[in-house]
């Protein structure tokens, strides 16, 4: 029709004769039915289709283990060959077509390739998450890890290799042939006992290519003797499990030395023992928790409390409370109080007695707000939102460590009512907000303070439960859960004992190149929270050497980071001046050689094969590598996928008719100007 209109206008203006050759009149006909035929499509508007293509080329990764297992234990068949060189050949091989990514792992992943094997943990199935993470929805042609298959963090990487849909190919590295050596495998204990109680401590020893050998296992407390026997070795791998029993007849905390005497030609000393710590108590403190009805929550917050020994929980209905004698406890934990429970606790809340509130769907938001200050909810639990846990540098109420931190990044989301939130506690008292997808928002998630004269908690979420089960899918442990309730019960019920000053480290004993967190806490006559004076400390290891920091001011208490510190036995001395009164405190820690990549010097063949095997791939040896390239060529399922972008816009945008009309016009008013038409 547009097409229609522009021959007729032009026709109309050309039909009679004018004072122009035929071929000029034929000229400027064509160029009038073309603009006016463009100018009709503008005004009638339709859509344009255009289309684009965009291939992509498969992904290649390549990850290297960067273990230290890798250096101590190598395979002496394969001694002349230049790992990092031929795996780096790689990319060559394969040319233009593919996309080659090269990186090194042994706790976590990093880019590129490296020659140093000086990595203290190994950590495969988080290296191979991470790489899913990294590369998810893109166009991953193969996997190819070069490693010893030998793992000493996380869980199973045969899980995680399953998530893959792409061939994963392994290249074997190290020796399967195990090396002459004796070592503490594992040591299984409680880290705390009660006074007059007897304990026990299980030794796990392992003896490889030591057949006839004699093991000479000693276990001394706080450097006395109390247990020593002679383990005879009857196989070249051999394992035994021991178990020491320990009276626990002195109040405090002990430290105990494990270790096995070395032999001649042993592979590494540095195995041979361990150090723990046992706190023996007088009594255990006590937490109640009351609900309403049932939740998977409930056991989890229990079980995470409880992996504390410090602590003892009892769960309770709010109907049932009146059975409970409540001056018992040093802590009342709230789940998901009602309307009706929270009529019922009114005296308990009033009281001095700690109470951490948890939130959820049944949660009375309007009886919660009124019975604490900390944070003001403006939601309804009538429709739930899921929000991630984002943790928040500023708190400074208590620290978590680093691992805990991210692992709680990583958690699925809790269940908070949809709405508005607000809080009156400092920053420094919020330990997560909450961050909804990927928008990080300023509502509080789990916070602590002090309200109306006694310590106060408030977690804004219900469904920990999920928590307590990804950590043991991707950790194998429950640690981060019960580091953060733990640590949680901990503040809110620190001045339970009536201590004015306390010193603790966050855990007894730290790996080699960790960072040694302390945390301090001085209390007035009236047992309010103070910092306003300095507290100093001083480490001193067993070679005499000290080491002396002064603590940071953070909220109501004090926290000293002291990084750096060599490997070694520590005892400390704190101090500090309060009026007139000095007050003073000691204790100990350990900051442990990380000698994990050599308790396996085995190498773990069988799983490489069963993760190549499971994908569909193949496990090669280091003098194989450059069959590699042929072998990903051949495959057929790595190809170059092509991805078709289908894009409308409307034809007013495209800019070149305009163009186009402007020269037209112009050509046709300069051919009719210069035949004297105008």
């Amino acid at each position: 029709m547009c097409a229609a209109i522009g021959v007729l206008y032009a026709w109309v203006m050309y039909r009679q004769p004018v004072n122009l050759g035929e071929t000029f009149r034929k000229i400027l006909f064509a160029l009038r039915a073309i603009v006016v035929f463009l100018i009709a499509m503008l005004l009638v508007s339709p859509m344009i289709q255009s289309n684009s293509y965009k291939p992509e080329k498969p992904l290649i990764l390549v990850a290297q283990d960067n273990s230290e297992s890798i250096k101590l234990f190598p395979d002496k068949r394969f001694t002349g060959v230049n790992l990092e060189d031929n795996l780096g050949k790689l990319k060559s091989a394969l040319g233009d077509g593919y996309d080659v990514r090269e990186f090194h792992f042994s706790k976590d992943l990093a880019d590129g390739f490296s020659k140093a094997y000086n990595g203290k943990q190994t950590d495969m199935a988080a290296a191979l998450r991470q790489l899913n993470d990294r590369f998810v929805n893109q166009n991953i042609g193969a996997v190819v890890v070069a490693s010893d298959g030998s793992y000493n963090q996380g869980a199973d990487p045969q899980y995680e290799a399953r998530k893959f849909k792409s061939n994963i190919y392994t290249i074997a590295l190290g020796d399967t042939v195990p090396k002459r050596d004796l070592l503490i495998g594992n040591v299984n204990y409680n880290k705390t006992a009660f006074l007059g109680n007897d304990f026990e401590i299980e030794v796990l020893t392992e003896a490889y290519q030591s057949k006839g050998e004699q093991m000479r296992l000693t276990v001394t407390e706080d450097g006395s003797p109390v247990h020593a026997e002679t383990i005879q070795v009857n196989s070249d791998g051999f394992k035994k499990v021991t178990t020491v029993k320990v009276n626990a007849d002195k109040k405090g905390k002990h430290k105990f030395n494990i270790s096995i005497a070395p032999v001649k030609n042993e592979l590494s000393v540095q195995n041979n023992s361990q150090t723990i710590y046992v706190d023996v108590l007088d009594v255990k403190q006590k937490i109640l928790m009351l609900y309403d009805g049932p939740h998977p929550d409930i056991t989890v917050i229990k079980q995470a409390i409880e992996g504390n020994k410090n602590y003892e929980v009892k769960l309770s209905l709010v109907s049932d409370m009146n059975a409970l004698k409540l001056t018992d406890y040093s802590l009342i934990i709230l789940y998901q109080p009602s309307g009706t429970s929270l009529g019922l606790l009114k005296n308990v809340i009033k009281d001095k007695t700690p109470i951490w509130y948890m939130s959820g769907a049944q949660t009375d938001l309007s009886g919660l707000n009124f019975n604490q200050k900390l944070v003001k909810i403006g939601a309804s639990p009538q429709q739930m939102q899921e929000v991630f846990a984002q943790a928040q540098p500023a708190f400074t109420a208590f620290t978590l460590s680093d691992s805990t931190l991210r692992k709680i990044a990583m958690f699925p989301p809790l269940l908070v009512p949809f709405g508005n939130y607000g809080a009156s506690v400092a920053p420094a008292g919020i330990l997560f907000r909450q961050k909804i997808g990927q928008v990080q928002t300023t509502y509080p998630l789990l916070a602590f303070g002090d309200d109306n004269g006694k310590r106060t908690g408030i977690m804004l979420g219900e469904g920990v439960w999920r928590w307590g089960l990804s950590e043991y899918e991707n950790y194998g442990n429950h640690h981060a859960v019960e580091e953060l309730f733990s640590q949680g019960v901990q503040y809110l019920t620190a001045n339970a004992n009536g201590q004015h000053f306390r010193v603790y480290p966050s855990k007894n004993v730290f790996d080699e190149g960790e960072n040694v967190l302390l945390n301090a806490e001085l209390y007035n006559d009236a047992f309010e929270p103070v910092n306003t004076p300095d507290v100093k400390i001083e480490l001193k290891n067993t070679n005499g050497k000290r080491f002396n920091f002064l603590f940071s001011k953070n909220g109501s208490g004090y926290q000293l980071n002291a990084s750096g510190l060599p490997v070694g036995e520590y005892t400390y001395s704190a101090g500090t001046i309060l009026g007139n009164h000095p007050y003073n405190t000691t204790g100990q820690l350990t900051v442990a050689p990380l000698n994990l990549e050599l308790r396996q010097s085995a190498a773990n063949h069988e799983l490489l094969r069963n993760i190549a095997k499971g994908s569909g791939g193949l496990m090669l040896l280091p003098t194989e590598i450059d069959k590699l390239a042929d072998l990903i060529k051949k495959n057929e399922n790595i190809k170059t996928l092509v991805y078709e972008d289908r894009h409308y816009s409307d034809i007013i945008d495209v800019k070149w008719i305009f163009v186009l009309i402007t020269l037209l016009l112009g050509t046709e008013w300069f051919l009719r100007k210069r035949e004297g038409e105008i």
